[in-house]
């Protein structure tokens, strides 16, 4: 069967995130004052060949672990749905 997983990787939002803020004083310089706390983080599309949901979800899992993210900065999420 295949999948596609929807991943977004994002900073903890116990830490700085200076992109983030970049972009939130470039918006109220612009005029957008309303806007505040922009988060930047990174959205990964996959396409996996897997013989289930549950395998799936274990092999996005495990990439996420080894490859993607950064435990010590970042936490992500993920979705995973039939294609």
């Amino acid at each position: 069967m295949k999948f596609i997983s929807e991943i977004n990787v994002m900073p903890l939002k116990a830490l700085l995130d200076p992109q983030g803020k970049a972009v939130t004083m470039t918006l109220h310089n612009n005029g957008y004052a309303e806007i505040d706390n922009v988060r930047i983080g990174k959205h990964i599309t996959l396409e996996i060949d897997a013989e289930s949901k549950e395998a799936a979800e274990k092999k996005v899992k495990e990439i996420c672990a080894k490859l993607l993210h950064n435990p010590i900065m970042e936490g992500y999420q993920f979705t995973i749905n039939e294609l």
